[in-house]
């Protein structure tokens, strides 16, 4: 019998599987560069255009269709074209699609329903790793290789179930919290329940308010346009910085302040309910609140208010995100009247809440709802609460975050508002609509920056992802009025920011830049990124603009068309800061969804004394 002696094989050891082992039958070294491609293509369409061009269609396309399209290629590249066996395909792509399912059924609620945030940032994540784990394994044997990356899959949707969406910045950027970790409003909540409420609540004067030199009685000042007259500050805050004079926390809420003397007015979320509140200037405390038991809330912004209250003739005009119009008695907070625009023009709560800071003109509240069948804006009669005239038809969108904006334009008292079809004033008593721009904003954009009224009959509308902002001029030949476009330019577009007009040039921001705009020709004469989003309040005295950045930084900067000059500045706040400053009383007043401080401005002339 002749023996038979085995030989080893001289044939290479695939890539993949350890020597000494023998490949499993079918395999073949996995094809990566497409799935590399893939994820790098989907990583430029996101990342670049938050850099090159923030806060428009670019940056809302590779955000939220990007991955989205990413996946599906990548899905098919594993299928096709990866050279992985086919019963591994299948495997990992059902385990990925069983991750999916379990994350979207257990994730925390902020992620949304349907899960949109999984969508814009966990597809990305997941596809990130598949490829970065096939990379960095590619020593290993195979089946090492594809049960580390099942592993991996499901660690990227593990750390999902760990999370909570708190919104984004207004590039929109995301903000992310362990779920299990206290919000800002439990944490406020919880001082307030550990006796900070009674020890702050004060009883409140019933003598009659009055407006006085000085106040500040609403959204952005007396005429709606962030201009602060009658007072000049030192301006050199190394040797007189801003002196706080109180901090604390706030409940969650976008609102402004209103300032009648002492009195300070804002409106911010509790728990379930939406309040009203009274604080005293000097010290912080609260002086009355008034709460309302509603709660309104989204992904982007969080919860609480939109609008800022109104003071007029002794009383306080708030609307809530649901739509609540309330009139109290500011000196007291008692209730006068109350309306729900919601219910009384049968308009759709918006996607962001109901925004409309209310405007009392001629005895008339007036507050945006947008119904487009005759109720666009709603008017009450500011004494008694009943309707006034509702008006505004024929467009199919007309949903705004705006408010009614004063004016006088070509000689005649009118309310101009911006909605997404375009532009439009009321007659302030009669409520019959003066005249109509269009420029519909398309694919569910929104208007949210006020009218800007230039001259004695022009008026800027800006529109943010890239539409730009157009000068407008009106006229009219008795009660036939025309419109007619001066100039027209993307080069600068505000989304949520309001601009002021100092001379002939406009200055605000587009998008995340800081700019100067003429208002000659509308071309920009400078533009700066240092604040990122934020809003802009004019010094008129001093020609100076008080920036209140995003991230909470207020800088001081002069309105000079030539170039951006820093004078001083300062961090006033943590968190995401959007809401509009006040100047008041030789005051700073700011605010975010988190905390609210007020500082003394040291008068112009205590510097001038001391040197």
């Amino acid at each position: 019998m002749s023996e038979v002696v085995a030989t080893p094989s001289s044939a290479p050891v695939p890539e993949g599987e350890a020597a000494g082992t023998s490949p499993a039958a079918g395999y073949r070294k996995p094809r990566l560069w497409p799935a590399v491609v893939i994820v790098v293509t989907m990583w430029l369409g996101i990342v670049l255009p938050v850099w090159l061009a923030p806060q428009t269609m670019a940056q809302f396309y590779g955000m939220f269709f990007g991955p989205m399209i990413a996946t599906a290629l990548f899905a098919l590249w594993w299928l096709l074209a990866s050279r992985v066996r086919w019963r591994d395909r299948f495997l990992v792509l059902a385990m990925c699609a069983l991750g999916g399912f379990g994350v979207i059924k257990l994730a925390d609620s902020s992620l949304g329903s349907p899960p949109m945030v999984l969508i814009v940032y966990g597809l990305p994540a997941v596809v990130t790793v598949w490829t970065l784990w096939l990379l960095a394994t590619r020593s290993w044997q195979w089946s090492a290789r594809c049960l580390g990356l099942i592993c991996v899959i499901f660690a990227v949707c593990g750390v999902f179930l760990l999370l909570r969406f708190e919104g984004t910045t207004g590039d929109i950027i995301p903000k992310f919290a362990y779920r299990w970790s206290p919000t800002m409003e439990d944490r406020f909540l919880a001082e307030r329940s550990g006796g900070l409420e009674a020890k702050e609540v004060v009883a409140p004067s019933a003598e009659p308010l009055l407006l006085k030199p000085g106040d500040w009685p609403g959204f952005r000042g007396a005429g709606r346009d962030s201009r602060m007259g009658g007072i000049r500050i030192a301006t050199d805050w190394k040797s007189q910085p801003p002196r706080q004079i109180w901090r604390q926390h706030v409940g969650p809420g976008w609102s402004s302040f209103a300032v009648i003397g002492s009195r300070l007015y804002t409106q911010e979320q509790r728990g379930p309910d939406e309040v009203v509140i009274c604080y005293d200037a000097d010290s912080g405390k609260e002086l009355w609140v008034h709460k309302d038991s509603t709660r309104f809330g989204e992904m982007m912004a969080g919860p609480g208010p939109r609008a800022t209250p109104t003071f007029h003739e002794g009383k306080i005009y708030a609307l809530g995100a649901k739509g609540l119009l309330n009139c109290l008695d500011a000196a007291t907070g008692r209730p006068e009247w109350s309306r729900d625009i919601m219910k009384e023009s049968s308009a759709k709560l918006p996607n962001w809440g109901f925004a409309s800071s209310p405007l009392i003109s001629q005895g008339i509240v007036t507050v945006f709802a947008g119904d487009p069948a005759g109720k666009v804006v709603l008017a009450y009669d500011a004494k008694t609460g009943k309707p006034a005239w509702q008006a505004g038809e024929g467009a199919k969108d007309y949903h705004s975050y705006c408010s009614l904006q004063p004016a006088r334009l070509a000689g005649v008292d009118q309310l101009v508002i911006c909605t997404a079809a375009g532009m439009m004033a009321f007659h302030p008593t009669r409520g019959n609509v003066l005249w109509q721009y269009d420029w519909p904003v398309g694919s569910g954009g929104s208007r949210i920056v006020q009218p800007t009224i230039v001259g004695d009959s022009d008026v800027l509308i800006g529109t943010g992802f890239g539409a730009g902002t157009r000068r407008v001029h009106l006229k009219h030949d008795g009660d036939k009025w025309t419109t007619e476009d001066v100039w027209s330019s993307k080069a600068f577009k505000p989304y949520f920011n309001d601009q002021v007009v100092s001379g002939d040039h406009s200055y605000g921001f587009d998008s995340s830049f800081f700019a100067c705009l003429s208002l000659a020709d509308g071309k920009v004469k400078w533009k700066d990124r240092r604040y990122g989003s934020g809003q802009v309040l004019l010094l008129a005295d001093q020609n100076l603009l008080l920036v209140l950045s995003e991230q909470g930084k207020v800088a001081l900067v002069e309105a000079n068309p030539d170039k951006l000059n820093e004078v001083a500045s300062f961090q006033v706040l943590e968190g995401k800061t959007w809401n509009h400053p006040v100047v008041a009383h030789s005051k700073l007043f700011v605010r975010n969804g988190e905390e609210m401080a007020c500082y003394q401005l040291a008068p112009e002339s205590a510097v001038t004394a001391r040197k």
